[in-house]
């Protein structure tokens, strides 16, 4: 099924907007929008970032051991950047790739120095403000020896504009037995494309644990997160919740290469399809032996007029290997709608909570704080279904 065409070429540069100088600049209903994201100063954070079309208007760290800064900052002023940067995702993989290596807005820089284990999350934002533009970010976050961050980023847009494209280009690298917990909510808009290109590698001892988020209307995703598990006993996780609706198109994928003995992955989708086209992807590549890989993809179809796609490969080079995947696409069981109505909800309301129940993944090694902030997006999100 082929994707939707997108040309970054047809869309304005991020930076001919007017530009935002402070939160503070952003209507109220805007920043509700960024709160319920997160972005919220009643919940604690270590460090925060924010990036509106083309500018970060905020950066702050509260804590030692923890760099927090705008890309293009970090290009002048962080002398290691030639080892990491370009290095996990190419700049001739695709045309998006390149129109963010030719013409770089911005982005965060992260970096967890080692030994040091952050408490609170980090909290970054993504920001589009302006109709008609191309949003291109690349972002690189490092977590040293030892180290460990819980990072959130939001992504969203003005909830009145007609049509943008973000473009984010994230490299991250967790050093050996290090640990990057990385949860990202999208609340993006029924006319804008999203084109994330995401690379990792994690040495070993490491531990990568994604959680993907987009419950809200979206023109069309696609990306594919390749991890590169290159140390012994080095782990990762990928989970994706995801709700489609009419004439959306989501590609979403995660691919993991073992590249050592007793490394571990496991990649699981979560899809409610109300319509358009859902096509959930993962790949595992076994280049070592003694790995264990899982691939888990469960679709709920909720209208006859989307596609739900379930897209899983196994591949090994080894015979001492256990990779292994699971797929089911279905409807919701008449008989649990009416076992609820039967204890008092109407149909609308026993519906409503049996998607919530099958969106809601509780994730190993998950803090309470990011744990907590899928469950409230999840409220909010059960308001549309």
């Amino acid at each position: 099924m082929a994707e939707k065409k997108v040309d970054p070429k047809a869309f304005k540069s991020a930076k001919e907007t007017r530009v935002v100088e402070d939160l503070s600049q952003l209507s109220p209903e805007e920043r509700e929008r960024l709160k319920l994201l997160g972005l919220d100063e009643n919940i604690p954070h270590e460090g925060e970032f924010v990036q509106v079309d083309a500018k970060p208007i905020l950066c702050r760290k509260k804590v030692e051991g923890l760099e927090v800064m705008p890309i293009t900052q970090a290009l002048k002023t962080f002398d290691k950047i030639g080892d990491y940067l370009w290095k996990v995702v190419s700049p001739e993989k695709d045309e998006f790739t390149r129109a963010v290596a030719e013409d770089l807005d911005d982005g965060y820089f992260i970096r967890v120095l080692p030994g040091y284990k952050l408490v609170y999350p980090v909290q970054t934002c993504l920001y589009i403000k302006s109709d008609k533009i191309s949003q291109k970010v690349h972002n690189i976050v490092i977590v040293e020896e030892g180290a460990e961050l819980n990072l959130i980023t939001s992504c969203s847009v003005h909830p009145h504009i007609n049509s943008a494209l973000h473009i984010g280009i994230s490299e991250f690298y967790i050093k050996k037995g290090g640990k990057l917990t990385f949860t990202m909510v999208h609340m993006w808009g029924e006319k804008i494309a999203v084109r994330p290109r995401t690379g990792i590698i994690v040495e070993e001892g490491g531990t990568y644990i994604s959680t993907y988020v987009s419950l809200f209307p979206v023109n069309t995703i696609q990306t594919s997160p390749v991890c590169r598990l290159v140390g012994e006993d080095a782990k990762a996780s990928f989970v994706s919740i995801i709700v489609n609706y009419p004439d959306s198109h989501l590609d979403i994928g995660g691919e993991v290469h073992l590249e050592a003995e007793n490394t571990r992955t496991e990649i699981i989708s979560r899809n409610v399809v109300y319509g358009g086209i859902n096509i959930a992807r993962g790949k595992i590549v076994a280049k070592a032996p003694k790995v264990k890989g899982h691939l888990e993809c469960q679709g709920l179809m909720l209208s006859d007029e989307g596609l739900m796609m379930a897209i899983p490969e196994l591949d090994s080079y080894y015979s001492d290997v256990e990779l292994t995947h699971e797929a089911a696409v279905g409807k919701i069981a008449r008989e649990e709608v009416e076992y609820l109505m039967a204890r008092g909800l109407n149909e609308q309301e026993a519906t409503s909570l049996i998607v919530k129940g099958f969106l809601s993944v509780k994730i190993d090694g998950l803090s309470p704080e990011l744990q907590k902030q899928i469950d409230k997006t999840l409220e909010l999100a059960k308001l549309g279904f």
